[in-house]
């Protein structure tokens, strides 16, 4: 099992457009793509929200080879979507994550 791991702090001026668009548009396209499993959807407690909450999106892969079909295919669309529509009101990154053996 991975998990590709998003964290994404959201300006406070866009964070109800951006809620809206994450569950009806992004989230679902993501799963559309067929190589996640599962997801879940995380708000950061106990952190400086002053600026706008941070959450965190993580999607669950069962083989890294659907990953790597993600980034390849999938990845640098879906940023430059996010990017076109919401500028500079979220600042993200991403981590796969992998089982320790």
């Amino acid at each position: 099992m991975y998990i590709y791991n998003i964290t994404i702090k959201v300006d406070n001026d866009i964070l109800h457009e951006w809620m809206q668009w994450q569950r009806e548009e992004h989230i679902p396209d993501m799963m559309d793509t067929k190589l996640f499993d599962d997801y879940k959807f995380f708000r950061l407690l106990d952190v400086d929200d002053s600026e706008g909450p941070t959450f965190v999106i993580q999607y669950y892969i069962s083989v890294k080879d659907n990953y790597d079909q993600y980034i390849q295919k999938f990845a640098l669309a879906f940023r430059e979507k996010a990017l076109k529509k919401w500028s500079d009101g979220f600042i993200a990154f991403r981590t796969l994550l992998g089982p320790v053996q």
